[in-house]
This record gives structure tokens, sequence and C-alpha cells, in this order.
């Protein structure tokens, strides 16, 4: 009876200490790689990475060439696929799930195919007007079309693009802790851009977005040495290989046969500058993350001129049947032309600068949207290549 009283004031004793210690621990402090005291586990630091993405108003992540998508509480594969109106199938069997699968809060899956952000008002002399569409999304999903990079569906990393992060699909037996060693990036890191659970789990087909390095991970620390011997001295880099013997002359001797030195500043060219593709007024300026061009206020009817010499390489149209046109020019720019109607070019046109490739579409107030971007789909201020 005695030893039975005894094992049960054990059982008492470490059960109250083990809740002790569970309400002491702080996961916010936690050492999320076992470097702290003797348990380092890696070679050397991680290296530094860029703050997660911000999902917009619809829960998409958007970058060049793939889409991930948050879940919202209580949905399921096939809810979430409603949500943004596309088969629940290809949604389910692009992330390794069934359509009937829960999905936790904030879960995120990898989009089959492209969809729209969540609409923009446009900004008109100011103010604020009714819900237009979102023309930079427009304007990239026939950027698409020119030819877009796949994202990759195999177990390993998809490839570099310029402009976006990587992913990569969890195999079979990998853990976040060994996906974040094999990109040398923090695990804690890869849980917050993936917004990953508290028990940091990952599932086989799941695809991660691997954080952006904003630096490399320092030196690995020098080989220790015998105490009293000092640190070694390294060897200089000519120590290995003698110079070449140098004969050289006076600064002031010119050699013989040397022609004049021609006047750079007065052969200097100037850089093209690009046509303005209507007549008319900027009425929303370029922003980098809101809209990635400018707004051209001009008549319904009035034309729409290529910017510069160059080829078509797609024709297109939005949602309200507005036209898109891109054009391809020299120095792999492209430019691109939204809200143009009655298009007299056909794909694969050469064009001139200034020649007309349709009408300005109407609406209210009828404007043409404009982007002057690279290959990469990078684009730029349209107002810097403009005469």
């Amino acid at each position: 009876m005695a030893r039975t009283g005894s094992r049960l004031r054990a059982t008492l004793v470490l059960g109250a200490s083990a809740l002790a210690l569970a309400g002491c621990m702080d996961t916010g402090n936690l050492d999320w790689d076992l470097r702290a005291g003797g348990g380092d586990t890696s070679d050397a630091a991680r290296q530094a990475t860029a703050a997660a993405p911000t999902p917009d108003g619809n829960g998409i992540i958007s970058y060049p060439d793939y889409q991930m998508a948050t879940a919202r509480r209580g949905e399921t594969v096939a809810s979430m696929a409603g949500r943004l109106g596309m088969n629940p199938e290809d949604l389910a069997r692009t992330n390794a799930l069934r359509p009937t699968d829960p999905l936790r809060e904030g879960e995120m899956l990898l989009l089959p195919k492209r969809v729209s952000a969540t609409p923009q008002p446009a900004v008109i002399g100011g103010t604020v007007s009714g819900g237009s569409v979102d023309i930079t999304s427009i304007a990239t999903t026939a950027l698409d079309e020119a030819g877009p990079t796949p994202v990759a569906t195999s177990p390993a990393a998809s490839k570099p693009v310029s402009g976006q992060p990587l992913t990569h699909r969890v195999a079979r037996g990998e853990t976040a802790f060994t996906i974040a060693r094999t990109y040398n990036v923090s695990a804690k890191a890869l849980a917050d851009w993936n917004q990953l659970g508290s028990d940091m789990a990952v599932r086989e087909g799941q695809t991660l977005i691997i954080p952006v390095a904003t630096a490399a991970a320092p030196d690995p620390e020098p080989v220790p040495t015998a105490p009293g011997a000092g640190s070694p001295t390294p060897e200089p880099p000519s120590a290995k290989k003698p110079l070449p013997d140098e004969k050289t002359e006076a600064s002031g001797t010119k050699p013989k046969g040397t022609p004049a030195s021609p006047d750079m500043g007065a052969e200097k060219t100037k850089p093209s500058k690009m046509a303005m593709p209507a007549s008319g007024k900027i009425i929303r300026g370029y922003d980098a993350k809101k809209n990635q061009g400018i707004d051209i206020a001009a008549a319904a009817g009035s034309p729409v001129k290529a910017a510069d010499a160059g080829t078509v390489t797609v024709l297109s149209s939005d949602t309200n049947g507005k036209g898109i046109v891109i054009i391809r020019h020299a120095g792999d720019l492209l430019t691109v032309y939204v809200g143009v109607s009655g298009m007299v070019v056909k794909k694969g046109d050469k064009v001139k600068r200034g020649q007309e490739i349709g009408k300005v579409a109407a609406g209210d107030p009828a404007f043409v949207h404009f982007e002057v971007r690279n290959t990469s789909k990078q684009s730029f201020d349209p107002v810097g290549y403009l005469q």
C-alpha cells in the first residue's frame, strides 16, 4: 500500500511539472533551428530573408508564372474552387488532394490556372470611379499568351525566374526543416511565407514558396588552431604565380600611329523615344503595385497608334470586350494597349511607329491603358519612354 502511494505521489509531481513547463513555454521565442547551446544543427547561419508576401483581398498571392490562394475558415477544396471560379477536380489534382478535403484556415494551395486579382477602382482626376475592370491583371493575363514559364510540377524546385520566388513540391519523407536546410533559409521564414500550422506539418504533393534571400549566409568560422599558435596568415594571390615582366613607357608617350581621338560627345546618340499611343491627357499615373502603366483619356473612336516599330504578338480582349494588343519591339521591350476596338492589325503584322492599330473603345470615360514591359514581364513607367 505504501509503495502504491509513493508511485501516485511521483506521478502527480511529474504531471504538475509538465503543466508548469508547458505554461511557461514562449512559442514566439522557440528555437526553430536548434541553434541554442550545444544543439547547433547548421554549419552556418541561414540567409536573411525578405518579409512574407501579403495576399490580396481575395486571398491571392500573384507572381508572373504562378498564383497561390489562402483558404478561409471552414473551406474545403471544392468550396475554394467555387469561390475562385475554377474546376474543383483541377484544384484538387494540382495540390494532391480530394475536392472534399477540408482546409486549415490560412492553408495555401497552388492554382492550376491564373485568376483575376481583387478589382481595383480606377482613379479619374483624383477621384475614384465605380467598379472598373482590373486592367493590370488583364494585361498580365494577356502577357501569358506571349510564352510564360510553366510552374514546375516535379518534386524538385522550379527554375529561377526574375521577379518571383522559387517553388518546391514536397516529396515523401520531407519535412519543413529539411526543406529549409536544402535552400539555406530558416524554418521560421519558410513557415511564415507558407502560413504553416504550429506543428510545421507539410504533406506530400504540397507546393511551398521558398523565401527570397536578402543577404548571403555569413562565411563559416575559421578552423581553430592550437593554443598559442595564432591565426594562420592567408596566402597572397601573387604567391602562386609570379607576375610577368612588364615594360613600361612614360605616361606622356603616345605610341606611333595612334589615330586622333574621336569626339564622343558629338557622336553620342540620344535614346529613341516612343510616340503617344493616343491623343489625350494622362488621368492615372504609373504605380508599380497598383497600376503598372498609365491611363490616357481620349475620345471614343479616335486612333490608337503603335508607340514604336515592332511586331504584333498578342490580340485579345477583356471581360467587357475591350481589345488588348501587345507589340514586341527591339531591345526586348513590349508595349501593351488595353481598351482598343476595331483592331486593324493581325497577329504577326509588322507595324511602324505611329501606325494605327485600332480605335479607342467607348467608355465612361473612354481611355487607353498603356504599359511598357520587358520580355521578363517587368513593368516600367511609360512616361520615361514617351516624347
